[in-house]
């Protein structure tokens, strides 16, 4: 363990972010230099906050089983070449996950029965962010190769994921990208102020000095069958994400200046690393409803922000949480509570309980407003709630239904779950054999921790189809991970 009486001697502290007035003004990571620099004066007294609790929840907290306890007292030691490497040994991108993930280890952390708990997530970009910088992070290409080929389509964190952990296995690995470039939403969705590009294109130099291989503006379905994937492959690894965009179908949703964040966000990142975008939708001098409360939501908030808005709507239909724990969600689980993001501290009105009943436009067709009410437990109107509120441009952020079926999923000819995700079994294969499927295409709309877990697993279950056995290793599949009561 680290500091024996340090959760006793020292409070959670966390990292300042940049001042508001000055990083709403560029694109910039909203810490200062990095997350893990701006970290470093505080990490050893945060990493000793970790007690010696027994057992560590936040093990079963965290999708990928990350070694937390022992991670923390190797920085307390300042022992940061094994803290590399122990925070490595389950997590092929902590620097990705230290700065997107929301922690559900810290909610699972013992000392925040009572207490504030550890700053684990912190603890990890510092570690992360370490190691790049004192050059700990070196490619690892394998010994020898195997012979047998693998398509992995998609190259989001689990597709990249499942690529580096079977690169490393010594098979050939061929990552499909749709886009001009690969990373999926790490690249395009999201904002740079939450983590700059260079952080993805470092990691992927990696992955190509190792080996693995990318192939970007090939939207396979379209320029690539996907029976040509099976003919050309050993095997096959869908990594699509969930692409189809929840929708809003109430009177006035055919006015012009309504659109999908994943519309508006990829446009915005574009342009914030130096490309021209014809017709691009911005929120400059707009009054700005952006409908859903969650983490794409806030990234619309933070991105209108920045381009300079007249004022900014968030709607989430949920009613408001409490701060602390409601009764039915008791530790260790996740709950829900009122969180506050760093584009939430920089500006705009968060409206609970609200829907949006109708879309109200003008003369040349363009969204004027919004009528909104006020609803109940069951999410039904309050009577005596409705009003408008003004929009020139509405972003939905609302969440998504599962992974696009034209082409390559009808090409395929994969089956789907009653949910209209990708069916597969513990072992991540489909219906269709050699074909298996990790991340949100598989498992819905997650947790960029769940897509890098099911990535890893899926790998080794890949491995494993391949040659038979294999030593690659793999989080607990989501069939088989121990509930907590």
């Amino acid at each position: 363990m680290a500091d024996p009486r340090g959760f006793l001697k020292n409070g959670r502290e966390v990292a300042d972010r940049r001042p508001v007035e000055e990083r709403v003004h560029d694109w910039h990571e909203v810490y200062p230099e990095s997350p893990g620099r701006a970290l470093l004066p505080i990490i050893k007294t945060q990493a000793g906050r970790c007690m010696d609790c027994g057992i560590p929840f936040c093990h079963q907290g965290c999708p990928l089983g990350n070694l937390i306890p022992e991670w923390n007292d190797l920085v307390w030691r300042e022992d940061w070449e094994d803290a590399v490497e122990r925070l490595h040994a389950t997590n092929n991108f902590p620097e990705f996950t230290g700065r997107l993930c929301p922690a559900p280890c810290e909610t699972a952390c013992v000392l925040g029965i009572n207490q504030d708990p550890v700053t684990i997530k912190n603890v990890e970009v510092a570690i992360a962010d370490k190691a790049w910088e004192s050059g700990m992070v070196r490619p690892q290409p394998p010994e020898w190769l195997t012979g047998k080929t693998v398509a992995v389509v998609g190259s989001g964190p689990a597709g990249l994921a499942v690529a580096q952990q079977l690169t490393r296995a010594g098979h050939t690995v061929a990552v499909y990208e749709r886009a001009d470039r690969p990373g999926g939403l790490l690249r395009y969705g999201i904002p740079e102020f939450k983590m700059e590009k260079r952080v993805l294109d470092r990691r992927l130099r990696q992955m190509e000095r190792e080996g693995t291989i990318f192939r970007n503006n090939v939207a396979v379905g379209d320029k690539v069958g996907g029976q040509q994937l099976l003919e050309r492959f050993d095997a096959v690894v869908l990594a699509t994400g969930s692409t189809v965009a929840r929708d809003l179908d109430v009177p006035g949703r055919e006015l012009g200046g309504i659109h999908q964040a994943m519309h508006y966000l990829p446009q915005a990142n574009r342009v914030a690393r130096g490309e021209e975008v014809e017709d691009q939708v911005l929120a400059t001098g707009k009054d700005v409803v952006i409908i859903g409360g969650g983490d794409t939501g806030a990234d619309c908030l933070g991105t209108a922000i920045r381009q300079e808005a007249r004022s900014i709507t968030q709607l989430e239909i949920m009613p408001q949480p409490g701060t602390d724990r409601a009764p039915h969600q008791p530790w260790p689980t996740y709950p829900m509570t009122f969180r506050v993001s760093s584009a939430h501290e920089e500006g705009g009105e968060r409206l609970y309980a609200a829907s949006t009943t109708e879309f109200l436009g003008d003369d040349d067709g363009q969204v004027r407003a919004l009528r909104i009410c006020e609803v109940d437990a069951k999410f039904q109107p309050v009577e005596g709630t409705e009003r408008e509120i003004p929009a020139q441009l509405v972003l939905f952020a609302m969440g998504f239904t599962g992974p696009e079926r034209p082409g390559l999923v009808e090409q395929l000819g994969v089956e789907l779950d009653e949910r209209g995700n990708v069916k597969r079994d513990k072992d991540y294969k489909t219906t269709v054999p050699g074909v298996f499927v990790a991340g949100d295409a598989g498992r819905g709309q997650s947790l960029i921790v769940w897509a890098i877990a099911e990535g890893r697993a899926a790998a080794a279950a890949v491995d494993t189809y391949l040659t038979g056995s294999t030593t690659l290793p793999a989080p607990i599949p989501p069939t088989e991970r121990p509930l907590v009561v």
